[in-house]
């Protein structure tokens, strides 16, 4: 399974962010040098590999991770930071699910959606990482077409028995917990959660390693040679291992012939302001996390030290951002007049990983070496329900996994010469489509 260069030169140190700007935990952990034996060998340690190997080493599996760069250095140590129940796939899902689930399919998306809440909260919990958990969220209308839309969701929640998690709000009660005129109603959900996301991920790379698990940075991956023990090519060393997961979603280019055409990245941008001092607490008073309901939409929460992290739009080139900053201004401003002309202290942007039908992508390359992968802009609690399925998968039960490989995706022919400009046009589309709701 050749591989070529993964995205993002070898050996590259974080990028600078508000999350690298306040880490808690520098560790290091040594470049694979030489050859080991493993039971399962993790490519990529964002959340995806990183809550995988937690695991399997709290089931006993031997476990050893590599990473081309460092813990979290892709989109998991650079997102939002918002742990809600939202998936962008859930109308696919529904429809190619329902031919494996039947009846029950419906449950089952309910599982998904709440599913990664209960390990971040249990894990942070069991390990003590400190990652500035907080919880509650408002998922925000813009126009009288949304406010139709979260009713339905709220309808759902209080059948499902989150009546005292969730409250439906008018534009009065908006505004008496968010300081801005920008929405007339939202849904308040006390279940969802956000943390700094960096120091999640390197504090499970520190519960796995205190477990035993074998992490390897600055440790590039160059092929993987399928066999009955099939073996992780680096370039300085090999792992014997009794299986392989490819997790390093939309940054890695393995296993082409197979993956190649399945998932494309799209850039987004995010920037926190100064410190707001009092200012913080008049404009979010119980520090909400926000999103809104466009299709393209703004999201935004105020971090620990009281500044607002705020992100939106997102590029669909594949290209990164010239100037974030600029970029999200005119939308922080319109959110926020109070905050006209503030300090941008940092702004920085990950790579999603996007999938066209927004289903997340699990299967097989060989009888042991196995892919997850495609979050679409959801990843932090996808990534962690998706180890629990994955390392069920690899300890023989398969009945979730099974559920998503029998899904159908759309493979673009040519890569990301077509992929990224297909999903460029959609995003006009479903721009325009929003403008005339």
């Amino acid at each position: 399974m050749n591989a070529t260069k993964i995205a993002g030169a070898p050996h590259q140190e974080r990028l600078p962010s508000y999350y690298h700007s306040t880490l808690n935990d520098f560790t290091t952990y040594p470049s694979l040098e030489g050859d080991i034996e493993t039971d399962v060998a993790i490519i990529g340690a964002g959340f995806t590999g990183i809550a995988t190997a937690v695991e399997l080493v709290e089931r006993g599996y031997r476990v050893a991770v590599v990473e081309s760069n460092r813990v979290g250095w892709g989109a998991s140590g650079r997102n939002g930071g918002q742990v809600t129940g939202s998936l962008s796939g859930d109308a696919a899902m529904r429809q190619q699910m329902r031919a494996t689930l039947g009846d029950e399919v419906d449950d089952f998306i309910w599982f998904l959606r709440w599913r990664g809440h209960d390990i971040i909260r249990q894990r942070i919990e069991k390990y003590g990482i400190d990652c500035d958990l907080r919880f509650g969220h408002l998922h925000t209308a813009m126009k009288p077409i949304h406010l139709q839309e979260l009713e339905e969701s709220f309808s759902e929640a209080q059948a499902r028995g989150m009546s005292e998690e969730v409250s439906l709000l008018n534009a009065d009660q908006v505004k008496s917990i968010l300081a801005t005129d920008l929405y007339c109603g939202a849904i308040r959900n006390n279940r969802n959660m956000h943390l700094h996301p960096l120091n999640l991920c390197m504090g499970e790379a520190k519960a796995a390693s205190s477990l035993g698990a074998q992490i390897f940075e600055h440790t590039y991956v160059q092929d993987i040679e399928a066999g009955a023990r099939p073996v992780v090519v680096t370039d300085k060393g090999r792992i014997l291992a009794q299986h392989v997961l490819l997790a390093g979603d939309v940054y890695h280019r393995l296993a082409q012939k197979q993956l190649g055409g399945m998932i494309f990245p799209a850039m987004g941008g995010i920037v926190t302001t100064e410190p707001l001092g009092d200012l913080a607490r008049q404009l979010n008073p119980e520090c909400l996390a926000v999103y809104d309901c466009r299709f393209v939409l703004d999201y935004y929460r105020m971090t620990a030290d009281g500044r607002l992290l705020f992100g939106g739009g997102c590029n669909y080139s594949g290209r990164d951002s010239r100037d974030i900053a600029a970029e999200l201004r005119p939308a922080i401003e319109t959110t926020f007049p109070q905050l006209k002309g503030i300090k941008i202290d940092h702004q920085w942007s990950c790579a999603m990983g996007i999938v066209v039908n927004r289903i997340p992508q699990l299967g097989q390359l060989s009888p042991n070496v196995w892919y997850c992968q495609g979050y679409s802009g959801h990843g932090v609690a996808s990534s962690h329900i998706m180890g629990e399925i994955m390392a069920d998968a690899i300890g023989g039960q398969l009945e979730k996994f099974d559920v998503f490989e029998r899904c159908s995706h759309v493979r673009v022919p040519m890569g990301d010469w077509l992929g990224n400009p297909m999903l460029a046009a959609g995003m006009w589309y479903y721009r325009f489509k929003e403008a005339m709701r």
